[in-house]
C-alpha cells in the first residue's frame, strides 16, 4: 500500500496548564526516522525533535516525543500560552544524510 502519515487531533483547544498529546501515526514501507516540528503563524518550521528507533524519547523544556512502532507521540506538560502553534510530523522513508542534516539544521 502507499506510505501514510496522519496525526490527531486536528485542532486542540484547552487551558493554561493542561496536559496535551498529539499523536502522529505513520505506515511507511521504508522507515528512516520521524521528525516534530511547531510552526507559529506567518513564521517557518521550527525543528523540535527527530526519533529513529522504536522506545526512542526525548525531551526539551516541557515537550516531550516518543516513538512507538506505528506511531509518536508529543506531550506537552503543563501548557503555556505560548505553546499555541501548528504542531506536525514528518516521516523520512529515504535516506540521504545531507538532506536529513538540512532538515535538522536549516
Amino acid at each position: 500500500g502507499e506510505d501514510r502519515v496522519e496525526q490527531s487531533p486536528q485542532t486542540l483547544r484547552l487551558q493554561e496548564g493542561d496536559r496535551v498529546r498529539l499523536n502522529c501515526s505513520y505506515t511507511v514501507s521504508a522507515f528512516n526516522g520521524l521528525q516534530w516540528y511547531r510552526q507559529d503563524p506567518g513564521q517557518g518550521p521550527e525543528f523540535l525533535f527527530v526519533l529513529y528507533a522504536v522506545g526512542d524519547e526525548k525531551q526539551k523544556e516541557r515537550l516531550r516525543a516518543t516513538l512507538l512502532k506505528e506511531g509518536s507521540s508529543l506531550h506537552i506538560e503543563a501548557s503555556k500560552p505560548e505553546d499555541s502553534a501548528t504542531y506536525f510530523c514528518a516521516v523520512k522513508t529515504q535516506y540521504s544524510q545531507a538532506a536529513w542534516e538540512l532538515y535538522q539544521n536549516p
